[in-house]
């Protein structure tokens, strides 16, 4: 049975974010002929975050003086290498094989760093620049969204 409200497919609604659930997306858009309907949710923001300096509470410079400076955010998400579409994200060409990069490797600029499914279209993702793998902030397997940060290059 299909609910209608205000010339609104309830059914359809609910069927998009059942879509949205099995597929791990955080948006869908349809259009039926002049009706255009986008249902998301929000996803969980990924944040590179430093660890705090100890804190001494005799000494509170000693502390500040000889905790290692630590990267920012900032500088970690301006390093990150981000997702160019929405799919999903492999670490090797296949299964069995090897990774294309693990962290601590130099790469060159144009090095395939991992590869997107989208629409099942494998799309390798190049480095963008030369550098140090410093971070694989993604899984195998694991669904992508647009600019999501997959490596960091330093």
């Amino acid at each position: 049975m299909t609910t209608k409200k205000n010339g609104v497919d309830q059914q359809l609604i609910r069927d998009l974010a059942g879509i949205l659930n099995d597929t791990n997306l955080t948006e869908i858009e349809v259009e039926l002929g002049d009706l255009k309907l986008r249902v998301s949710r929000h996803a969980p923001a990924v944040h590179a975050v430093a660890a705090p300096a100890p804190i001494i509470a005799a000494a509170p410079q000693a502390a500040a003086a000889t905790a290692p400076a630590a990267p920012s955010a900032a500088e970690a998400a301006k390093n990150a290498v981000p997702s160019p579409m929405v799919g999903t994200a492999y670490l090797a060409p296949s299964p069995d094989a090897k990774q294309f990069v693990e962290i601590g490797q130099k790469v060159k600029e144009g090095q395939t760093l991992l590869i997107i499914e989208a629409m099942k279209t494998m799309n390798q993702i190049p480095s963008p620049r030369a550098g140090t793998v410093t971070a694989i902030l993604v899984e195998d397997a694991q669904p992508v969204e647009y600019g999501m940060p997959l490596v960091v290059i330093e």
